[in-house]
């Protein structure tokens, strides 16, 4: 085994850690909310709760096979939920709250056993595709890019639960 096997390890647990921590803070600041909640929009810009939840479930799901993992849901059936879609200003665009905090927790799921199975060669590898259109873009700085992507939007759920009128959920 050469020294840096355990490093790679390390940076799996790692990775596995923060997804752990996204999970948890994503499904905290959500808890009890309503779908007439989760659609409260930020004033004067922003997207509401039931975007960021999708749009988190839309990346990991898109994600999941660089894991060996399937998407929950189709990626097209998320599509409203995609990078630079515009607002969910009408109820009936939104999908329902609760189907979105359970795909997220399966799709967290997901993500951890494909985190806990994959093989460290695999980091080095070229991704399949670049948010940030980087050509050597590897699944490892991929990885960490959607990881660092879903923490910083779980930490919108916080600022997103206050908006629609609750106590913070993490004290």
């Amino acid at each position: 085994m050469s020294r840096a096997a355990p490093a790679v390890n390390q940076l799996i647990d790692t990775f596995r850690h923060q997804a752990r921590m996204t999970r948890y803070v994503v499904g905290i600041n959500l808890d009890g909310i309503t779908q007439e909640e989760s659609l409260v929009q930020p004033q004067p810009h922003g997207n509401c709760a039931n975007w960021v939840l999708g749009h988190l479930v839309y990346t990991y799901g898109r994600a999941l096979p660089l894991l060996g993992q399937e998407p929950v849901l189709a990626p097209e059936s998320l599509a409203r939920y995609e990078r630079g879609s515009s607002p969910i200003l009408d109820a009936s665009d939104a999908r329902d709250v609760g189907e979105l905090l359970a795909a997220w927790n399966a799709t967290s799921e997901r993500v951890d056993a494909g985190l806990a199975n994959l093989d460290p060669d695999t980091l080095d590898t070229p991704a399949p595709f670049s948010p940030s259109n980087n050509p050597d873009e590897t699944v490892r700085s991929l990885l960490a890019t959607v990881l660092f992507h879903q923490a910083y939007h779980a930490g919108q759920t916080g600022l997103l639960r206050r908006i629609a009128g609750k106590d913070g959920a993490i004290k």
